[in-house]
């Protein structure tokens, strides 16, 4: 079958196959180092008013930022996904950090903008490497409970991506841009802890080549069927990564522009928006294990639309209410999203992996592009009342197939 791959017996095992138990020190420890990598990742977006200050950025120049950035994960992720299908590398983990590590340092030293794109350039890269491996390593110690673990493994990047506005609110803002370099504690200790993980990883594939080879099931659609619904799963990541390029690139903005906040004000707002996607993203994973993936994602397509339609209309205080829903329900259905299509394409962990969090990341860069031109043709207000109205996309999920017929029900 054509989502089938051919690869060897250890590889599949490791795409495909879990321990016989939950294994959630691994699980913890993948999602505590997805935090510190994205909290790292999101300073980029975090310090944009204070970039656009010191190098009289427009807002072009911001959105190639964030195309940079999100373009080299995009682009590299589904290939680093595919090749560690074939052949796993446990060590590759640390090395994804220590890419974003030397990312952080030219931001906090760049005299040029060329080299702030090229920061961006190696912190993108570092997500490449490190986002498919670490989210085969969350399966591989789910036990067979992959709606939590992709759950517990992605608030970690929520949840780093809510600190970072925080910190350059904090951290960076007061002391400058050089300070941004302190965070590269961050990195080494993330590196410290997925040497042990790949450790770890390098052990369960040692164990799985002594035993029987064992290939993963092949969903009961057909082939056409699956490339249908990763189609369609595409487009619901399509419709979130619009709406979450354009809050996380320029929401600051809007509330500067609009209520007229300062600098650390707007940054305390984008946290709340931010950690609001950390907790519907822990909620979505183990609620579809319960529930199913269609509801998970039917109340995340459905249930956003009133409040982001709403948003661009209201008051300061309402804008900080809203933003809350907007984040939760938005969030819950994209681990239900990648444990899907990792369904439809079992034996391709890495990949599916790649494929979705560069999908996200690189649609996220080319949205922020686009968004930054139009905020300097109309006005950043313009540029919200199109990111309200993206969510609608995700109305395609009416044609996704059912877990009953994923099963041959």
């Amino acid at each position: 079958m054509a989502t089938t791959p051919t690869t060897s017996a250890a590889a599949a095992r490791a795409a495909g196959a879990s321990p016989r138990t939950t294994t959630y020190a691994v699980i913890v420890a993948v999602s505590l180092c997805h935090l510190l990598n994205d909290v790292m990742q999101s300073l980029l977006s975090a310090i944009y008013p204070i970039l656009a200050e010191d190098f009289a950025l427009q807002f072009w120049q911001i959105g190639l930022l964030t195309l940079v950035f999100q373009g080299t994960a995009s682009l590299l992720q589904p290939a680093i996904g595919l090749t560690t299908d074939r052949y796993p590398m446990p060590q590759s983990l640390p090395v994804g950090m220590g890419s974003t590590m030397l990312g952080l340092g030219l931001l906090a030293y760049a005299t040029t903008y060329p080299m702030l794109l090229l920061g961006a350039a190696f912190i993108g890269i570092g997500s490449a490497v490190f986002h498919p491996e670490a989210s085969r390593v969350a399966r591989l110690a789910a036990g067979g409970r992959y709606g939590m673990a992709q759950s517990v493994f992605q608030v970690g990047g929520n949840t780093g991506q809510a600190i970072g506005p925080l910190l350059a609110a904090f951290v960076v803002v007061p002391l400058g841009q050089p300070s941004i370099a302190w965070f590269a504690l961050a990195a080494l200790t993330g590196i410290v802890i997925l040497n042990r993980v790949g450790a770890w990883y390098a052990r369960l594939r040692a164990e799985d080549a002594r035993r029987p080879a064992a290939a993963p099931p092949a969903p009961a659609i057909s082939p056409a069927r699956v490339r249908a619904a990763i189609a369609i799963l595409a487009v619901l990541v399509f419709s979130k990564a619009i709406y979450t390029a354009g809050v996380s690139s320029y929401y600051t903005f809007f509330l500067i522009d609009r209520f007229g906040l300062g600098i650390e004000q707007s940054q305390i707002m984008l946290f709340l928006f931010m950690g609001a996607l950390a907790f519907g993203t822990v909620l979505g994973g183990p609620l579809s294990d319960r529930i199913g993936s269609a509801p998970v994602i039917w109340v995340s397509v459905i249930g956003v639309l009133p409040f982001t339609l709403a948003l661009p209309h209201l008051d300061l205080t309402w804008t900080a209410i809203v933003s809350l829903p907007i984040g939760v329900i938005l969030a819950m259905s994209f681990p239900v999203i990648v444990v899907f299509a990792q369904e439809l394409m079992p034996g391709r962990v890495g990949m599916v992996a790649g494929i979705f969090f560069g999908l996200s990341f690189g649609l996220g860069g080319i949205a922020a592009a686009v968004l930054g031109v139009l905020a300097d043709a109309y006005g950043i207000a313009f540029v919200f009342l199109i990111c309200s109205v993206t969510p609608a996309f995700g109305l395609c999920a009416v044609w996704l197939p059912r877990r009953r017929e994923l099963r041959g029900g």
